[in-house]
C-alpha cells in the first residue's frame, strides 16, 4: 500500500505540472492576439481621418451654391463656359455709381457670354443696410441693373460666405495707397480697419473678381478700378476659347 500510495501521488503531481505548463502557455498566444488589435486600429486611421476632415472649399467657382436675391439656389456650374465678373456691391456707397458702368458692361458683353453676379454686403461702413427687397428696388430703379443679384453676404471674417473665402484665396489683391484712384479709400481703412491692410480680405464694396469660361479666377480689380477702366481684359477674357 505505502508503494502504490507513493505512485499515485507520483501521478498526481505529474499532471498538476503538466495542466500548469499549459496554461503557462497558453498566456503567449493570448498576448500575441492581443497586441495584434493596435495594429489593425494604426492602419485604419488614416482612412478615418480622411474621412471625417475633407479638403476645405473647392477648385473652381462651379463648385458653390448661391441664392439669389429672391430667394432661388443656383449652382454656378450652370454659368460654366461664361466669363463671370463677381462683386460685393452697396447702395450707399461712394462707388455705388459702378452700378451704372457695370449694367452697361454687361449689356455690351453678354452676347459674348459675360455674366455679372453681384453680391449685397453690409460690411463696410453700414452701407447697404436695406432689406433684400428694398435693394432689389433699388438696383432697378435708379441704374436699371439686368444682371444677376444674389442675396446679401458676409465677404470677410469667420461668416464669410464660402465662395467669397475661394475668391479671396485665388487672388489675394495688391491694394495700396499708390493704386490709381485708391489713396483717399486707403486713408480712410488705414484709420477704421487697418487689420484688413495686407491680407487677402475685401477692402471695400465694389471688389470685382474675374473668372475664366473654366471656372478659375484669374484677375481681381479693386474698389476705385471702374469697369471701363478693365474694359479691354474683359474683352481679351471673352475672346480667349
Amino acid at each position: 500500500m505505502p508503494e502504490n500510495h507513493a505512485t499515485i501521488v507520483s501521478l498526481l503531481f505529474t499532471a498538476a505540472l503538466v495542466t500548469a505548463t499549459s496554461v503557462g502557455c497558453a498566456k503567449p498566444v493570448k498576448e500575441s492576439t492581443t497586441s495584434s488589435t493596435p495594429v489593425e486600429k494604426a492602419t485604419e486611421t488614416p482612412s478615418e481621418k480622411a474621412v471625417e476632415k475633407p479638403a476645405p472649399g473647392g477648385t473652381t467657382v462651379y463648385d458653390f451654391e448661391e441664392k439669389t436675391i429672391d430667394g432661388k439656389q443656383v449652382r454656378l456650374s450652370e454659368y460654366a463656359g461664361k466669363v463671370l465678373l463677381i462683386v460685393n456691391v452697396a447702395s450707399r456707397c461712394g462707388f455705388t455709381p459702378q452700378y451704372k458702368g457695370l449694367e452697361a458692361l454687361y449689356e455690351k458683353y453678354t452676347a459674348q457670354g459675360l455674366v455679372i453676379l453681384g453680391f449685397p454686403c453690409d460690411q463696410f461702413g453700414n452701407q447697404e443696410p436695406g432689406t433684400e427687397a428694398e435693394i432689389k428696388s433699388f438696383c432697378h430703379l435708379n441704374y436699371q441693373v439686368t444682371f444677376p443679384i444674389f442675396s446679401k453676404v458676409e465677404v470677410n471674417g469667420p461668416n464669410a460666405n464660402p465662395l467669397y473665402a475661394f475668391l479671396r484665396k485665388q487672388q489675394e489683391g495688391s491694394f495700396s495707397k499708390d493704386s490709381p484712384g485708391s489713396a483717399k479709400l486707403y486713408e480712410h481703412i488705414e484709420k477704421t480697419s487697418p487689420q484688413v491692410l495686407g491680407t487677402n480680405d475685401v477692402k471695400w464694396n465694389f471688389t470685382k473678381f474675374l473668372v475664366d469660361r473654366k471656372g478659375h479666377v484669374v484677375k481681381r480689380f479693386e474698389s476705385a478700378e471702374t469697369p471701363e477702366s478693365f474694359d479691354a481684359q474683359v474683352a481679351s477674357l471673352l475672346a480667349a476659347r
